[in-house]
């Protein structure tokens, strides 16, 4: 393929405009593979490796180069890459991704937390459909005290919208200064359905936040800011495709967490073990079906 110039190359990725790139190539936070880039350098979109501030960036038409990304979304910002109400797109949060990715599923604007985001259209469908049963985890913190029985209608079969959805596993993870914290495991996302359940039960949610999907916790990532998900993260969600992810675009901080999870024992954590290994449940800490 023809070289072109590097700020060009900058500008067609979507990141940055060709006098922006001209200034980080001075700062020295462009490289090209793996050595300060230079003014006046051409670069081949296919065989060079282009990178700012440690991230990978590749041209919006690399069809090759499959992209995935955790976000840890905020508050106040709707999972759609444009709105015509100008409210806050999670799009604005990922501009500096280096290729065009789109949300897996949805949380609604009052929610957080972890968001997929990708390029790869047969993993999105895969991660959306309920009969693959990949579990999603959230931690829900309500008014007031949640009863026994309040537990058990949220773990027992319930329709919502006219639909009967699969019963759900509820923990109470807290119950304290006036609020309950929940965690809830589910397999099948409805429109807004925790806050649907909570509302036929008699519960007022103060916060909603996902803390995991299937065995990948949010763990520390800021909020707002977001991560490529390693090829063994992603083979876990994904377990019969492998092959597919060893070409993912992935950064430094990728790179070291994934020699990391090579480097210790696998385990897949039990059903009683969930609540600690996500929710970092307090000792003594009320279960459901406890008094």
């Amino acid at each position: 393929m023809e070289k072109i110039r590097l700020q060009k190359y900058m500008s067609d990725a979507g990141v940055m405009s060709r006098r922006a790139a001209e200034k980080g190539i001075v700062d020295g936070t462009i490289t090209v593979n793996g050595s300060r880039a230079e003014l006046g350098m051409r670069v081949d979109p296919e065989k060079d490796e282009i990178r700012y501030a440690g991230k990978r960036i590749y041209l919006p038409d690399n069809r090759e180069k499959k992209t995935y990304i955790m976000l840890n979304k905020p508050r106040g910002y709707v999972t759609t890459m444009s709105d015509d109400l100008g409210r806050k797109c999670v799009a604005s949060l990922v501009q500096d991704v280096g290729c065009r990715v789109y949300p897996v599923g949805r949380l609604d604007k009052v929610s957080e937390g972890l968001l997929i985001m990708t390029n790869d259209g047969d993993f999105a469908n895969y991660m959306m459909h309920p009969s693959h049963e990949v579990p999603k985890y959230y931690h829900v913190r309500i008014e007031g005290e949640i009863t026994d029985e309040q537990v058990e209608a949220l773990s027992s079969p319930m329709e919502i919208d006219g639909f009967d959805i699969r019963p759900v596993h509820v923990e109470v993870l807290v119950c304290e200064d006036g609020h309950s914290t929940l965690q809830m495991e589910l397999y099948e996302g409805r429109n807004r359905q925790i806050r649907k359940m909570c509302e036929q039960v008699g519960l007022k949610i103060i916060r909603l936040k996902r803390v995991a999907i299937g065995e990948i916790p949010l763990g520390t990532l800021r909020l707002g800011k977001w991560r490529y998900l390693t090829a063994q993260e992603l083979t876990t969600l994904m377990p019969s495709q492998k092959d597919r992810f060893r070409n993912a675009a992935k950064d430094e901080r990728a790179e070291k967490l994934e020699a990391a999870q090579k480097a210790r024992p696998a385990r897949r954590a039990s059903a009683s073990s969930r609540g600690s290994r996500f929710g970092h449940a307090p000792k003594g800490a009320r279960k459901s079906g406890t008094k």
